[in-house]
């Protein structure tokens, strides 16, 4: 049984939304919560979530949740690779594999993330080392990395996040279908947010 861990990826700067949009209200919590609840749901371990300037307000929104590593990036202005790389320094030697969430994707279900696990399973001994979604036409996340492609990641820059290695990857990669497209939503302006309401009202 591969060991897995979750890398929660918060220390975006909410430049288009105005305001911490993690710290948003949704459905009688923060949008911050969502990715921490479905991690611990999971049972993946560990549990790392990077942010920025939010920190200590992260921890205490989820004060009742007992497992998370919370880390500090003293460099979130400098793009998600910064993120990417204190949480990948965080698991080496730890897992076989870890997950990448954006923290701003509430709508993700149990059914995505169980669903990558069965397949990385199946396929890592073919030679897979990614593992991710696509919600309809859009590749998404979660995306499951394997610990093979973890030092790659050490040598990012910048806000290009994991996209290059992916691309290098492709080969070696394994996509999984689903319909809904908006599990795969991100809240990034007011308008998205608008919409996630709507969205959560009726589910």
């Amino acid at each position: 049984m591969p060991k897995i861990g979750a890398i929660i990826l918060a220390a975006g700067m909410s430049s288009r939304m105005g305001n911490p949009k993690l710290l948003l209200p949704l459905k009688g919590k923060p949008l911050i919560l969502y990715s921490i609840e479905l991690a611990k749901g999971m049972q993946l371990y560990p549990i790392v979530l990077i942010a920025g300037e939010f920190l200590e307000v992260f921890q205490t929104r989820a004060a009742d949740i007992d497992g998370i590593e919370f880390i500090k990036n003293k460099d979130y202005m400098h793009g998600m690779s910064s993120s990417l790389k204190l949480g990948i320094e965080k698991f080496k030697g730890r897992v076989d594999a870890a997950f990448i969430f954006l923290a701003d994707q509430p709508f993700v279900p149990d059914i995505v993330v169980q669903s990558l696990i069965q397949d990385y399973k199946k396929e890592r001994q073919k030679g897979i080392r990614i593992v991710r979604p696509q919600y309809n036409e859009n590749l998404g996340h979660p995306i499951l990395v394997d610990s093979s492609l973890f030092s790659e990641f050490l040598d990012l820059e910048g806000d290009q996040g994991g996209k290059e290695i992916i691309k290098k990857y492709k080969a070696y990669t394994k996509i999984q279908v689903f319909e809904s497209s908006f599990w795969g939503m991100d809240i990034d302006t007011a308008k998205d947010y608008k919409k996630a309401i709507s969205i959560s009202n009726e589910i």
